[in-house]
């Protein structure tokens, strides 16, 4: 509804719930102010029960942005980003969201562009770069856009 899909179902849900998130053409239905001078969006769907319980009582799509600042390692908790609590409307602890032990879970997402038609591209390695470019390659066939 809110992107132009360009791969195949079975692609996505390999993918999704998960940790990652997929850059796509925007469709026109998507809020215009919503990243307005870039024609893609990403789009995640995370493996969090409270997460996905929220999604599901929205009516539409949920905008929103990791509760750190830009380049440094990601919140697993709602306590680790205190600082910026002054600054937002809500906060909501709905638990942590990865292994707050592991060094990997602070990495955020792999994003990847998938907006090229049997190509990818990867933005952010994160933490899951392995597993979803041998899903990409191996799977679907996919080549890294720079090939």
């Amino acid at each position: 509804r809110y992107c132009h899909v360009n791969v195949p179902d079975e692609l996505l849900r390999d993918l999704l719930p998960g940790p990652v998130t997929l850059v796509l053409e925007r469709s026109e239905e998507l809020n215009k102010d919503l990243n307005p001078f870039t024609s893609l969006v990403g789009v995640r769907i995370p493996d969090h029960p409270f997460m996905r319980d929220l999604a599901r009582a929205c009516p539409g799509p949920l905008a929103l942005t990791s509760a750190n600042i830009s380049s440094q390692g990601s919140t697993l908790t709602v306590l680790e980003f205190q600082d910026l609590w002054p600054q937002l409307s809500l906060v909501i602890d709905g638990g942590p969201i990865g292994d707050i032990q592991s060094p990997e879970c602070r990495l955020g997402s792999t994003v990847v562009d998938l907006s090229v038609s049997g190509k990818f591209s990867i933005i952010r390695p994160g933490c899951a770069l392995t597993p979803t470019v041998e899903i990409l390659k191996k799977k679907y066939g996919l080549i890294p856009e720079s090939s």
